[in-house]
């Protein structure tokens, strides 16, 4: 499995130390990474900063002597309608922004978007939102295939966020570049078993994001009771990888016994233990490596 940092890690959100592209592409090199994946919005590789084929190219050239692969791209997508906004054309918005990152991909390279599918919504209903859902993806994968991408669908979102659910959908879109990017993050924290889940689905998955997350069990207090009551669910923290429990070994053990063995991804994409100083950030993106190393995964 060829390890891949995700840029989110370092663009500055959630407190976390801020590189730009220009720095983040060495110093992925520098951590021992073969490949990266960069976030498709401010501050880095957004459509209304990066679309010109010019910097493209010195963007590419930058990776290329760093000996860095464009492992995807990543798009943020929410496709699901707005009853209170049905004249602004949200998802067309979506799919036009998506179309533009599969442009800048292949022209970095790179052959994989990664989309996520969409929020539940109270007044939308749930046969609703999944039609939108396959249309929009159907219509991103018909854009990315003349620039020769593979749209990858994430289980982020709440709309077939089930494995199960996941790959009904993907039936449903019925497109040939479109796969899917299992990680184990939701199965886990949602109680699918890691290890199977991985590995019914290790064929149809192209490429997994890692993170390890502690489950902090959650409770108010009751006066009356001079006791406390569970408040569920817990607050899951990221961790370095290894010192979760959400049982993130064995979903990548899952996903070897199926037969996986495409890009694995390291993400910090919330507050990790540790804090967010760039000696922090770099220590956990090292452990991935070892991680890896220490569990025969590359």
């Amino acid at each position: 499995m060829k390890p891949v940092l995700f840029s989110v890690s370092y663009a500055g959100f959630w407190g976390q130390a801020r590189l730009s592209l220009e720095e983040f592409i060495p110093h992925a090199r520098k951590l021992g990474y073969a490949g990266v994946e960069l976030a498709g919005k401010r501050p880095h590789l957004s459509p209304l900063d990066w679309d010109d084929r010019a910097k493209l190219i010195k963007l590419r050239n930058l990776c290329d002597r760093h000996r860095l692969e464009v492992s995807c791209v990543a798009a943020y997508t929410n496709f699901s309608p707005d009853p209170k906004a049905a004249e602004v054309p949200l998802i067309d918005m979506q799919v036009q922004y998506v179309e533009s990152l599969a442009r800048m991909a292949k022209g970095l390279g790179c052959k994989l978007v990664r989309v996520f599918t969409a929020y539940e919504r109270d007044d939308v209903p749930i046969g609703t939102a999944w039609n939108t859902v396959v249309a929009a993806i159907q219509q991103c994968c018909d854009r990315a295939a003349e620039h020769g991408v593979t749209i990858g669908i994430q289980n982020h979102h709440d709309v077939a966020v089930h494995s199960k659910a996941l790959v009904e959908l993907r039936g449903d879109v019925n497109r040939a570049n479109c796969k899917l990017m299992l990680d184990p993050w939701s199965p886990c924290l949602r109680g699918e078993p890691a290890f199977d889940t991985a590995r019914k689905l290790a064929k149809l998955t192209c490429y997994t994001t890692i993170a390890d997350y502690l489950r902090l069990p959650r409770a108010r207090y009751q006066p009356d009771l001079v006791n406390y009551a569970p408040v569920g669910p817990a607050l899951a923290r990221a961790v370095p990888v290894g010192e979760g429990d959400i049982g993130t070994l064995d979903f990548v053990r899952g996903l070897k016994a199926g037969g996986f063995d495409g890009p694995i991804a390291y993400e910090m994409c919330s507050p990790v233990r540790g804090g967010g100083s760039i000696e922090n950030l770099d220590r956990c993106a090292r452990r991935f490596i070892a991680w890896l190393d220490e569990n025969g995964f590359r």
